[in-house]
């Protein structure tokens, strides 16, 4: 079947208006759309225009997450800072956050800000992206919802919990690199589940210890505690899957002990009584301004330098090249430039909902005929 596409004008002005028909305020509206559409940009469907509605609007809604974004600052010195999201809007406050990391950076070579009673950001390497442009180093991380066994376990207890960096370089992408500390995140589980395919064996263990691949079945059973993500390296000391467990284990108390909030089994969003309430996750974020050390374009010689070098060392034989973080989603980039953002059948189904309740009139969609 071929691919349908929403061409990046049509989804920008869509998806911000009804942000705004949601309650969101325009300029915060404005830094919610940006946030979703760079992932579609750059290839990471999973965190795209596929969880605009349920992830985003449907919280909205369910008065779990809250439109207006309340940014608290809690305490504050030069180079740190402790925010209240409030519930709000996890892109608004991830983008100020990071935007006041990265101003402490500037004037005092590092900032740090750590961030509770926030909700989902989106992909995590956009505020890393956000450092690289100001010419620092970004680092940044989120807990989550329970989702991850740790090493000789199966019940889910840790979120996936990126740990993502992002370094400057001398070329025209920098190196970003942003991934779960599990095998993978459960917004893929659920991107193969809207597309009706199974998850990979080995990425998923259930109570008895079992592999599972069943994507729909797999997400109810993270939901009620029945099913876990293996931790990045899989089950167990075999393959290193402590070295996953460790990670996200740091993520998790930087996301909770410096701001004095929510962790592991707090975050499942369901109440006593089974009833849905607020997240409340936790994030950080800190900027490394690279003109404190030797200066930048010193840094982004040697960073590209060691990226070249690493992309034409010998290939496994009939692997066709060598890839640094961040590259394939620049050439991501590059292909869907003239396309836009491409959309399955459920997608597609739910702009129209949107459209419809919303009276968004004005939108016209191809994929309608």
């Amino acid at each position: 079947m071929e691919q349908v596409y929403v061409d990046w004008e049509t989804i920008t002005g869509f998806v911000k208006e009804a942000f705004i028909g949601y309650g969101v305020p325009e300029e915060d509206a404005t830094i919610c759309t940006d946030v979703l559409i760079a992932s579609d940009r750059k290839g990471i469907d999973s965190h795209g225009v596929n969880r605009f509605k349920p992830i985003y609007l449907d919280r909205i809604k369910a008065r779990i997450q809250k439109p207006i974004t309340d940014f608290e600052v809690l305490r504050e010195t030069a180079t740190t800072a402790v925010i209240d999201g409030h519930d709000g809007m996890g892109q608004v406050i991830g983008y100020k956050a990071m935007s006041m990391a990265i101003e402490k950076a500037k004037k005092y070579g590092m900032g740090m800000v750590a961030v509770r009673n926030s909700t989902h950001y989106g992909i995590a390497g956009y505020y890393a992206e956000m450092a690289t442009k100001a010419g620092c180093i970004g680092i940044t991380g989120t807990n989550a919802r329970p989702s991850i066994a740790p090493t000789f376990g199966v019940e889910n207890m840790l979120g996936t919990n990126p740990l993502t960096f992002g370094l400057p370089t001398d070329e025209p992408f920098p190196f970003i690199l942003d991934c779960a500390t599990s095998i993978t995140q459960r917004g893929k589980i659920e991107y193969f589940a809207r597309v009706g395919k199974d998850t990979p064996e080995g990425m998923v263990i259930g109570r008895d210890g079992k592999a599972m691949t069943d994507s729909e079945q797999i997400l109810e059973d993270l939901v009620s505690g029945n099913a876990a993500l293996a931790p990045l390296g899989g089950i167990g000391e075999t393959l290193a899957g402590y070295k996953g467990y460790g990670y996200a284990t740091v993520v998790e108390v930087l996301s909770a002990a410096l701001q004095q909030g929510n962790f592991l089994r707090m975050l499942t969003g369901i109440g006593e009584k089974g009833e849905k309430v607020p997240y409340h996750l936790g994030h950080f974020f800190i900027a490394i301004d690279t003109e404190a050390f030797m200066g930048l374009e010193s840094f982004k010689k040697t960073t590209g330098d060691i990226l070249r070098e690493l992309r034409v060392s010998t290939k496994a034989p009939g692997e066709e090249a060598i890839f640094t973080a961040g590259e394939k989603e620049y050439n991501h980039g590059l292909f869907r430039k003239d396309k836009g953002v491409p959309v399955n059948e459920a997608v597609q189904k739910e702009l129209i909902e949107i459209r419809d309740e919303l009276k968004l009139d004005h939108y016209k969609f191809k994929f309608e005929g």
